[in-house]
């Protein structure tokens, strides 16, 4: 189906001032039924606030919203969705301690009726066997999910809203690639019966491979709107930031594969979770770990920094066999393990505290480090231009981004000699990205041995000098130099030979 003649909401002339700050400025911006429109921009752009207007979260300070070509003041969330303008936020809007059927209930039309409580289920349960969530329980409780399968449930219950615009805030961040792919054809199918879909999204592959039109967005205001493919990767960079970024990631140096051992797992494995893992980890260089959600990547990190009991196996700290019992010992400097984890709200800050308090985590209980002492933050938090009012300011009144560098810097105060990221890059705009892949870097050339897991296979092709590709459980690929391509990554994370194994082996 083609884009409608008239857009489903139109603004014109919007902006939304909170005190001295002004989200947006004077803002005139279009969507239509029967098109992918994706929203571009860093923190702070507007991007959210935009969002949160067309969805009734907020209402405007300045200027006219129309939906379906009549002037219209949305009362709140409730008014919008019964309009059929339906927004999945980037941060998760399930309500944990409630099962997944029973957050898929909450605002669903008509669910006072059982005949349409089961229609709503129905419908759910095969969005999520479409998008590979076919194993997640309807009666389980959503704290027991992954981030991963959150994710997938926030999808689902979006479509099953029968939608006129869809909104999707970062709706993929937490999905690896098969996943994602298996989105965009639901998607796809939504825009094709007529349903205008906004996209956001900080990973320009997915912008170029889903997208029918790209807005800009700097500052809070409405840079440009043009058709995908009129521009090329670094324009778009360019607009977005206002500066031209050559490069998304550093210059990757030649790995020496003779660099000393920091850490050596040898037949690593955990329950029927792990078997038979075996990676090194050098000084200087950077390990990717890649593949499909769940597959046992997470499990490694966390099993190195002293979270799972009853691991087997042999872990090496240069010549030295230990084993890691707690998360105390991992970190202890004569180990010197640092792990940012996956998701960073619930288990790396605490939001109601202070930047401060949070800074101090990492620190508090080891010898030698005042943790207290303010200054020892300062130079990470320049290096990664943390955007704050004060360090008393709470994290919670941060942007993802910057909540991520405090994440981050309360463990480079320790001086680690090994780094566990768990995605860390996850739902953060293109500079903040800029800066903490340039940061990874440095550190790397400063002799820190990296260990990163990502969703996002153009971390593991530029970032990473080498990447194990996990498989139930298992490193079905190690992957280096010129064989680190995006095929390579997927078709080894479907345990699918690659395009060149197939041809050598139907030329054999």
């Amino acid at each position: 189906m083609s884009r409608s003649e008239h857009p489903i909401v139109h603004l014109r002339g919007v902006s939304k001032v909170y005190g001295a700050t002004h989200a947006l400025s004077d803002v005139d911006f279009s969507c239509y039924g029967g098109e992918i429109h994706a929203i571009l921009g860093e923190n702070g752009a507007g991007k959210s606030t935009l969002m949160k207007l067309v969805s009734g979260v907020i209402q405007p300070t300045a200027g006219e919203i129309e939906i379906d070509g009549e002037l219209t003041r949305l009362k709140g969330p409730s008014d919008a969705i019964s309009r059929g303008l339906i927004c999945m936020f980037q941060e998760l809007s399930l309500v944990p301690d409630l099962s997944v059927r029973e957050n898929l209930m909450l605002g669903a039309v008509g669910t006072g009726l059982g005949r349409l409580n089961a229609d709503v289920v129905k419908r759910a349960q095969d969005i999520l066997g479409q998008i590979d969530g076919e194993a997640i329980g309807l009666t389980t409780r959503v704290a027991d999910l992954t981030l991963a399968e959150r994710q997938q449930v926030e999808i689902a219950k979006a479509l099953t809203r029968d939608p006129k615009l869809l909104i999707l805030d970062e709706a993929t961040s937490a999905l690896n690639a098969s996943v994602v792919e298996k989105v965009f054809r639901l998607i796809r199918a939504e825009r094709d019966r007529g349903v205008g879909v906004l996209f956001i999204s900080h990973r320009f592959h997915e912008i170029e491979t889903l997208a029918d039109r790209i807005s800009i967005f700097r500052n809070g205001a409405h840079v440009e709107t043009f058709d995908n493919g009129a521009y090329d990767y670094g324009a778009i960079i360019s607009k977005m930031v206002g500066q031209r970024i050559d490069d998304l990631f550093p210059a990757k140096p030649k790995a020496d594969p003779d660099a000393d051992e920091v850490l050596r797992l040898e037949a690593f494995g955990w329950s029927d979770r792990l078997q038979d893992i075996s990676i090194v980890l050098r000084k200087g260089q950077i390990t990717g770990l890649g593949g499909l959600d769940g597959q046992g990547q997470g499990d490694v990190l966390q099993g190195l920094f002293g979270l799972l009991k009853g691991t087997t196996g042999r872990c090496l700290i240069g010549e030295t066999e230990v084993s890691i019992r707690h998360p105390k010992q991992a970190k202890d400097p004569k180990l010197g393990i640092a792990l940012v984890p996956e998701d960073r709200k619930t288990e790396g800050l605490i939001l109601d505290q202070s930047i401060a308090r949070n800074l101090e985590l990492a620190a508090l209980g080891t010898h030698g480090i005042d943790a207290a002492d303010k200054t020892i933050y300062q130079p990470f938090l320049d290096a990664l231009e943390l955007k704050c009012d004060s360090l008393d300011q709470p994290v919670s009144q941060l942007s993802g981004g910057n909540q991520q560098k405090v994440a981050l810097t309360k463990w480079l105060t320790l001086g680690p000699r090994c780094m566990l990221l768990a995605d860390p890059t996850r739902g953060i705009d293109v500079k903040t990205k800029t800066q903490i892949y340039a940061l990874l870097r440095r550190l790397a050339d400063s002799g820190v041995a990296i260990l990163l897991l990502s969703t996002d296979y153009e971390e593991l092709i530029h970032l990473c000098d080498e990447t194990h590709i996990f498989y139930q459980g298992r490193i079905v690929r190690h992957l280096t130099g010129k064989d680190v391509t995006a095929e390579a990554i997927i078709a080894a994370s479907l345990n699918i030979p690659a395009t060149t194994e197939r041809s050598e082996a139907a030329n054999a």
